[in-house]
């Protein structure tokens, strides 16, 4: 499969006329509990020649496609994830960090790692995460006497991932099982994870049981707490623009020279 996605990739350079700088999974399979039925989700960012940047209108800044072999395309031309990067955007960040890497030429996305700890802002990645983790909950959990397996892990990570910056001070990383060993301390907690963990690999991830009430009491408790708690997050000075602007340049010339 990995050879498809990197044909896959080939081909939309050619049809475009783009050149993809980094693409990588960001789905199950880089948060590291991937079933045998699990998509795989490549997100990409890609950059086109000077003259598509050099008129008066402004075109369409991302790209995405759905494949019939469980392949999941989706990009952001640079200017964008510049933008969005300059925001601390989490699935940014997250692309840049995603430990399955399908594709990285050129040195656009090793500068930005270097300079995403400068860019880091923890306040809008702690509402990005928490956004996630309520609009979850609400939706699969709460008030439920059913839930599907899967469904934990869309409240669990995100939740996680909220403690990871309380605690660590620093990005949460995507794979869930190092957020799990580092912030969850509780025995029981930790078992109905690892139980919940070993059956959605397993392929059971869509079977309805009973909730899980030692799970739902956390997840509930830990919502409460960080809505309180989010708004007193330290927020930090946007970075100056002109790296990013000059980094844009560079890369335009590395990749069409």
């Amino acid at each position: 499969m990995i050879d498809e996605i990197k044909s896959e990739l080939a081909r939309l350079e050619e049809q475009h006329e783009i050149k993809i700088l980094l693409a990588v999974e960001s789905g199950s399979r880089a948060w590291g509990f991937a079933s045998q039925d699990s998509d795989w989700d490549v997100r990409y960012i890609y950059i086109h020649r000077l003259d598509w940047y050099l008129r008066i209108d402004r075109y369409k800044d991302s790209q995405e496609e759905i494949l019939p072999n469980d392949i999941d395309l989706s990009g952001w031309e640079l200017r964008k994830a510049l933008g969005l990067f300059r925001k601390s955007n989490p699935p940014m960040l997250e692309w840049l960090r995603s430990p399955i890497v399908y594709l990285e030429q050129f040195s656009t996305a090793e500068k930005l790692r270097k300079l995403s700890e400068e860019y880091y802002n923890p306040r809008p990645c702690m509402y990005h995460y928490l956004s996630m983790a309520k609009g979850n909950f609400n939706e699969f959990l709460k008030d439920r006497e059913l839930v599907k397996i899967k469904k934990y892990f869309y409240v669990l990570r995100p939740v996680l991932a909220c403690d990871w910056i309380l605690n660590e001070k620093s990005f949460p990383p995507m794979e869930f099982d190092r957020l799990v060993d580092s912030q969850v301390k509780d025995s029981q907690v930790r078992t109905a994870i690892d139980n919940l963990l070993e059956r959605k690999m397993a392929g059971e991830e869509f079977r309805e049981e009973p909730r899980i009430d030692v799970l739902n009491e956390l997840l509930a408790a830990r919502i409460k707490y960080l809505s309180v708690l989010v708004g007193e997050i330290e927020t930090v000075d946007k970075p100056q623009t002109k790296l990013l602007d000059e980094l844009f340049r560079r890369t335009l010339e590395e990749a069409w020279s």
